[in-house]
C-alpha cells in the first residue's frame, strides 16, 4: 500500500509538473502595452474612456467617410487592401483595433456586443466623424456594426456586412471555458495556440498567405490578449444576434451583404437566415474566396465595393 501511495503521489507530482510546465510555454504574454512601448510604432492613438485605441484615418479631409470594423481576432491589417483603395477612390476611411486586439488596450472588462459598439461610438466621436458614414462590418464585426445601426441609425448613410457571424457558439459548447481556472488555462494551452495556427484556414487557399500566422501571433505578446479573446466567446451567446438582424430589418437601413463562396468559418447557407431577418439586403458572393473575400480577392472584390458607396441610398441601381 505504502508503494502504490508512492505512485499515486509521484503521478500526482508529475501531473502538476506538466500542467505548469505547459502554463509557461504556451504564454506569449511577456509585455506590456504601454506609452513607451507604442512609442515604438509608427501609429495613431486615441485615449477613450475605456482605455487607447489604435486607428488610421485616411484619404482627403472632405472625402465621404467609411468606417470599418474588423472580426473576432484579427486587427485592423485585416482591412489593408481595402483600406488602400478606397483612401484612393477619394473616401475618407477610419480603421482601428478593437480592444483586447492589435494595439489597443486590453481593459478589464466583459467583452460584449455593447462594449464593442461603445467603442466604436466614442471613437467615432472622438475623431468628429460628425457627418452620416458608411460602414463596414466583417465576421464579428457584422453583429457589432449592425447593433451599433440599430442604437445609432442617424449616424450611418449604409451598412455593409462582409461574412458576418450569424449565430454565436452554443453555450454548452463553451461551458468548460466558463470554468473558474479550468478556462483560463484552456485558453492559455489549447484555444489561443490553435487560434494563431489556424487563422489561414479562413482562406480557400491558404497557400497564398505564408506569414499570416505570424503576422497574428505579433499582437499575442502583449498581456491581456488571451483574456479579452476568453471573455469575447464567453459574452457573445449571450447577445442575439439573429434579434439585431431582425431590428436591423425594421429600420429600412440600407444594407448590402458580400460572401466568399467558398467560406469555412461562415459558410453560405447561413446567408439565408441574415436574408430572412433583413428583406432590404442584396447579396453579392464572391467566387473563390473563403470567409476574407475582401482580402483574397481585392480585385473582384473592391469594384463591387465602390459599386455600393457610389449608390445612393434607398436607390435600385
Amino acid at each position: 500500500m505504502k508503494i502504490l501511495a508512492r505512485i499515486i503521489g509521484f503521478l500526482f507530482l508529475l501531473t502538476v509538473i506538466v500542467l505548469g510546465a505547459a502554463w509557461f510555454y504556451f504564454n506569449e504574454e511577456l509585455l506590456d502595452l504601454n506609452a513607451s512601448t507604442r512609442a515604438q510604432f509608427d501609429e495613431t492613438f486615441v485615449t477613450l474612456p475605456n482605455g487607447v485605441v489604435h486607428y488610421e484615418l485616411g484619404g482627403p479631409e472632405n472625402g465621404s467617410p467609411v468606417v470599418l470594423v474588423h472580426g473576432f481576432s484579427v486587427p485592423a491589417y485585416i482591412w489593408d487592401p481595402t483600406f488602400e483603395f478606397l483612401t484612393g477612390a477619394g473616401y475618407r476611411v477610419l480603421r482601428f483595433d478593437l480592444y483586447g486586439r492589435g494595439h489597443s488596450d486590453r481593459p478589464e472588462t466583459d467583452y460584449t456586443i455593447g462594449f464593442f459598439a461603445s467603442q466604436l461610438e466614442l471613437l467615432t466621436t472622438a475623431l468628429a466623424i460628425d457627418t452620416p458614414f458608411s460602414l463596414v462590418g466583417l465576421s464579428m464585426g457584422g453583429p457589432v456594426t449592425t447593433y451599433f445601426a440599430n442604437r445609432n441609425p442617424e449616424k450611418i448613410s449604409r451598412l455593409i456586412l462582409i461574412d458576418p457571424m450569424v449565430v454565436s457558439p452554443p453555450a454548452e459548447d463553451i461551458a468548460l471555458l466558463a470554468k473558474p481556472f479550468i478556462g483560463k488555462y484552456l485558453a492559455n494551452v489549447y484555444l489561443l495556440p490553435q487560434l494563431a495556427s489556424g487563422q489561414a484556414d479562413d482562406f480557400m487557399d491558404k497557400s497564398r498567405f505564408k506569414d499570416w500566422e505570424s503576422r497574428f501571433r505579433e499582437q499575442m505578446q502583449y498581456r491581456g490578449f488571451r483574456r479579452a479573446i476568453l471573455s469575447t466567446l464567453l459574452e457573445f451567446p449571450n447577445a442575439d444576434i439573429l434579434d439585431e438582424y431582425a431590428r436591423l430589418g425594421e429600420s429600412g437601413i440600407p444594407v448590402h451583404l458580400f460572401w466568399g463562396r467558398e467560406d469555412r468559418t461562415v459558410p453560405l447557407i447561413l446567408s439565408e437566415k441574415v436574408l430572412e431577418r433583413i428583406p432590404q439586403a442584396r447579396l453579392t458572393v464572391i467566387e473563390n474566396a473563403g470567409h476574407l473575400p475582401h482580402y483574397e480577392r481585392p480585385g473582384n472584390f473592391n469594384p463591387l465595393l465602390l459599386n455600393q458607396l457610389e449608390t445612393r441610398p434607398g436607390s435600385s441601381r
